[in-house]
Order: C-alpha cells, then sequence, then structure tokens
C-alpha cells in the first residue's frame, strides 16, 4: 500500500478491532488497491481459461475477512490474512469443479522464486495438498511460502508479519523450497 501513510492501515485495524465502524470504510480505500494487486498476482498463475476475475476474487477475499472478525494486527499481517483467504477461496473453486485426484500426474516446478505456474485446478490441489503437509510438519515455513508465493510479500515484509528476522525468513524459505520440491516430485511419481 505505497501511499499509505505509516501506520494509517496499522491505527485503522486498531479502531475496526474496537467496533469503530467509519474506521472499516476508511480502510476500505486503501487496502482494496493491495488486494486486486494480490488477486492480480495469484491469478496469473492460474490456468487461462479460469473464470473467475480478480474483481470477484477480491470481493470474495474482503467479505471472509470482513466477516472473520479476524484480529488484523498491521499491514504485513492484514496481507498474510487476505493471501490465505484467496488461496483458499481458489482450491475450493477447483474443488468444486470437481477436479482429479491430487496427484493427477501433475508436474509442478518450484524453480522459480516468485510464481508457482499452476495450469489446472489437478495442479492448484496439489500445491494445496502439498503446502498443507509441509504446514503440518513445520507451521512457520508454511506460512512463509504462503507469504511468498501466493502473496508476494517479500523477505521484510514477511519478518515483520511473523515477528522473526530476516535471516530465519531467508533459512526457513531455502529449506521450505527444497521440501516442497521433493514432496511434489514424489507425489507426480506415484
Amino acid at each position: 500500500m505505497p501511499d499509505d501513510q505509516p501506520g494509517e492501515v496499522t491505527e485503522l485495524l486498531q479502531h475496526w478491532k474496537e467496533g469503530d465502524e467509519e474506521a472499516l470504510r476508511a480502510l476500505v480505500p486503501l487496502v482494496y488497491r493491495e488486494l486486486r494487486r494480490l488477486a492480480h498476482y495469484y491469478l496469473r498463475s492460474e490456468r487461462p481459461d479460469h473464470t473467475l476475475q480478480s474483481t470477484e476474487l477480491v470481493h470474495e477475499a474482503y467479505l471472509r475477512l470482513v466477516g472473520s472478525q479476524a484480529s488484523l494486527q498491521n499491514r504485513a499481517h492484514f496481507i498474510a490474512v487476505a493471501s490465505r483467504l484467496m488461496r483458499q477461496i481458489l482450491v475450493d473453486y477447483a474443488r468444486s469443479r470437481g477436479a482429479a485426484k491430487r496427484d493427477g500426474g501433475c508436474k509442478i516446478t518450484l524453480d522459480d522464486l516468485d510464481v508457482i505456474p499452476v495450469n489446472s485446478d489437478a495442479e492448484l490441489l496439489a500445491l494445496d495438498s502439498a503446502l498443507n503437509d509441509l504446514s503440518r510438519i513445520d507451521d512457520r515455513q508454511g506460512k512463509i511460502v504462503e507469504m511468498k508465493f501466493f502473496g508476494g510479500l517479500s523477505a521484510p515484509e514477511i519478518s515483520e508479519a511473523l515477528g522473526i528476522s530476516r535471516a530465519t525468513v531467508d533459512r526457513d524459505w531455502a529449506t521450505a523450497r527444497v521440501w516442497l520440491h521433493r514432496h511434489m516430485r514424489r507425489t507426480a511419481q506415484t
């Protein structure tokens, strides 16, 4: 949210958490552009014939976010939660379309650090399954992958959101990337 005055989003989130509905109305214009950026980031990795549009994904994520009464602490935490919601919306959408079993013979490579090419519902479900497996083993690594891949957050933003050092983010990112690569390769071979 480049136009955001330092702490303005955090302050509005705090007021909203305290029950100030006017703060929510003031927050919407500040976060809408960021939600659109996240939606675009997500959808550019989706299959070319995907029927969800950025606006629909933003609106659905926003409705879930407002309805969740999540205790959002700051801008980075907001982005992390919105990223998770958008990922879940896309996974729910893929499941509702009757996608193939999670392994489905998909071939997802994790060579690109910023974007995971997802060309089918089966690949999205496989990625979601692998990320869920990673999160069960190491929740922090799962959050880092989700924030980086799906939220487009930088290492400093992830560090701020999780309250850990940049070195820890970098180390966990490298470890998680290798784990996901091996896990998904194994899954695709079975």
